[in-house]
This record gives C-alpha cells, structure tokens and sequence, in this order.
C-alpha cells in the first residue's frame, strides 16, 4: 500500500511535500541524468587524482625524513579541500537556487577543471622551494570550492528532472559518478606508471593525469550547455518565487533536515574517502604491493562496486529510502573491522580485491542517502540547504585519509581505521533513525 505524505510542519520545511510537477519526458530524463553522471565523474577524477597520487606527490612537495611524515602532510593537504567546501555549497547553492541549476554547473565544472589543470602545472619543492606546497594548498582550496557546488548540484537538477517515481534510481546516478570517478582517475594513473619508466611518475609524469581534466572538461561542458533548466525549477522562477536569501530561510525553517544531512554524509563520506583513498595507501605503504598493481586493482574494484549504487537507488524507490540508509550504517559497523582483519592479513591479491570490493559495495549501500538530501527540502532552499549540510558533512569526513594514517602510524594496528569508520556509522545510523519519510512510495 502507498505511505501517505507526511503533512507539513511549520517548524521545519524539510517535512514540506511539494506538488507533482508537469509530467516529464523520459529521454530528457535519461540525457540529463547522463550529464549529472559525467559531471559528478569529472568532479571525482579531479579530487581523487591527489589522493591517488599522495605517495607519489609527498616527497615532491612535502619532503620529510620520515616518509610517514611525508604521507601524512600529503594526505592532511588532500583535506584542506574539504574546508572550502561548505563555502563553495552557500555560493553555488545561492545562484543556483535564485538563478538556475544548470548555469551554476556549468560554473562547477569549469572552476574545477582550471584549478586540477594548475596542479598539472605546479612547480615542485625542489624548484622554488616552501612556495610549491603553499601553492598546492592554494590549488586544494580552489578544488574544494567548486566541489561544493557539484553533488548537491547535480543531485538537484537530477531529481528536478526525472519522473517522481523513479528518483531514486536516477539520483543514485551521482554517487555512482563519484565512484566511476575515483575508477577513471585509478585507471588513467595506472596507465600512466605502466607506461613511464624507472623515476618518471615522480619526476614529470604525475601531472598528465592532472591534465587530462581539460578534454574531459569540455566534454561534460558541452553536455551541460544542451540541456535545459529543470522542470521543478523553471515551474518556480516563472511564479517569481526564488528565494532571495536561501541560507538564512534553510537555517531559519529546516535546521533538523540539514543536521541530519551533513550527520549521514559524515558518515558515508568518512566510509567512502577510508575505501576508496586510504585502502590505496594501505596496500602501497603498509602491505608492499606494488603501485601498478594497486592502482589497476583500485581501478576495477570501484568500477564493478559503482554499479551498485543505481541497484540500491531503485531499490529504495520500491521499499523507501529509511530502510536502506538504516541498513547501510548497521552492515558498515558489523561488517568494517572484520573486512579490514582479511585485507591486512591476506597476502593473496585475488581475495584482497574481493574484500576491497565487499567494502566498496558497501560505500555504495548509502547512496538512496542522495536522494533524500534533495526531497528533505523545498524547491526554493533546495539547491542551497542540501549542499551546505552535504558539505558540512564531507568537510569534516575529508580528514578520514589523514587520521587513517596517523592512527596507523602511532598505533601499529593496520585495522584501526576500520574503528574510525565504525564511529562515523554510528552517527549516521542516529540520522537515519530519525529520518521521516517524505514521499509516497508507489
């Protein structure tokens, strides 16, 4: 039987249950949905290129005596991104919310694409010495702010274009794109080191992923100029309804939906940035496989693991979304620590990809958490409340590779951060439970 929607609630405008909008094309479904795919892919290519790179880049542009030393600072840098995030959500979600979602991804990516195409450029340590990793962290920061308008981004304008009954499903496309992402990005470096010789990757050839971004750029570009506004939104800016000040309506009329939006992503974003950048590390550093190997097998495993995601948006399209992102948390703390025992002990390669893809299936068991960031809100606050919880949330979460590192290193226990994974469930089972369902499930 349908759940009836829940009424509204003057207290919190996440409880809102909006109108149906006019009916809509599934091809213009379908097309944009492809373009928030390719989009949240480029974005994830781009920052995951660093955390990929991070054992290669450390001594270029953070030389230490201790390379544990070296990989920490790398890996720390890699999280000052996450700082510009919720400012890049509040920016890119204000124009998008008063102006359109599709002009303010196209803004995105092109931002994205210049600030990945300096890093290709930047000189090392060694060239102009303390400027070269201010200049990284400069490049970081650049990265981290036309991130935070992305997902959240992509994740809106996709919901805003497809049919009611199928959002989940197409909305699950942008956390498969930031898999696919991290797989293109694993794949193009695998590439790379099996293609250069001897001191090459460290020397010049890390920068040809870099890049790469421009062509991949223009393409998502010219993917993004085709399409039209969405539905949802266009139905708002010809009634002259656009918010005029989005954040301070979000804080002001749905402060509960957006502590529970950035208390799940902390939670599927720390689990996620542990899988799919520290594991690399892990497998480099401490288990001595080789870089090639590592990256291909990085390459394959988040590859086949993104396929999941749509299957679980689907699923909860059927079910409902509360379920799963319960389900999501509770597997991630039973299952982490045991998962991480046979990966750090293992020294058989095939059963250490499968264990590497039961973790990375895992990440993508919260993926109907998308769609709910996007429904939790209004059309008019939606753009803006949902990408400023999302990146309160992954700002905190970006952190995850570095403590991972350190607990490593003042441990000596490979497994502990599985415990910081376990921790972060935690907080996003509590989120999911006092989550309220806020659609009819057909």
């Amino acid at each position: 039987m349908p759940q009836e929607p829940i009424p509204a609630s003057s207290a919190d405008l996440a409880d809102v249950q909006e109108a149906s909008p006019q009916p809509i094309d599934p091809a213009t479904a379908r097309r944009v949905a492809r373009a928030g795919l390719l989009g949240t892919i480029l974005e994830y290519y781009d920052v995951s290129l660093y955390g990929l790179l991070a054992v290669v880049l450390a001594p270029q542009f953070f030389p230490a005596d201790n390379p544990a030393v070296s990989t920490i600072t790398a890996l720390a840098v890699f999280a000052t991104a996450y700082l510009m995030r919720p400012i890049g959500g509040i920016v890119f979600g204000r124009f998008g919310d008063r102006y359109g979602r599709r002009t303010t991804l196209v803004a995105t990516i092109m931002l994205m694409c210049l600030f990945s195409a300096m890093i290709g450029l930047l000189p090392t340590y060694a060239a102009i010495g303390i400027a070269a990793p201010i200049l990284m962290v400069l490049c970081r920061l650049g990265q981290g702010f036309a991130a935070g308008g992305e997902a959240m981004g992509a994740a809106t304008y996709v919901l805003e274009s497809v049919p009611r009954e199928k959002r989940g499903r197409y909305t699950a496309m942008i956390p498969m794109g930031g898999s696919l992402g991290y797989a293109v990005a694993a794949l193009v470096v695998g590439a790379v080191t099996a293609l250069v010789a001897g001191d090459a990757l460290a020397d010049w050839a890390w920068r040809i992923p870099f890049l790469l971004s421009l062509p991949l750029g223009l393409l998502c570009l010219w993917m993004r100029l085709r399409l039209e506004e969405s539905v949802e939104f266009t139905e708002l800016d010809s009634s002259d309804s656009a918010e005029k000040a989005p954040l301070w309506e979000s804080l002001k009329s749905a402060p509960l939906s957006m502590l529970r939006v950035a208390a799940y992503t902390l939670s599927l974003t720390t689990v996620g940035h542990i899988v799919m950048v520290y594991v690399s590390v892990l497998l480099i550093q401490q288990l001595g496989y080789e870089k090639e190997t590592v990256y291909w097998l990085t390459a394959v495993v988040i590859g086949i693991g993104a396929i999941s995601a749509p299957l679980f948006g689907a699923w909860s399209d059927k079910v409902g979304r509360r379920p799963l992102m319960i389900a999501a948390p509770v597997a991630t703390i039973l299952l982490t620590v045991p998962l991480f025992l046979v990966l750090t002990t293992t020294t058989n390669l095939i059963l250490a990809g499968l264990v590497f893809l039961a973790l990375m299936v895992l990440c993508q068991a919260y993926s109907p958490g998308y769609t709910v960031f996007v429904e939790s809100f209004p059309t008019r606050i939606r753009y803006t409340a949902s990408a400023f919880g999302y990146n309160i949330g992954i700002m905190l979460s970006g952190f995850a590779p570095a403590m991972s590192a350190e607990l490593v290193d003042s441990t000596g226990s490979l497994v502990s951060p599985a415990w910081l994974a376990v921790g972060a469930a935690v907080l996003g089972l509590v989120a999911a439970l006092t989550l309220r369902e806020r659609r009819s499930i057909s």
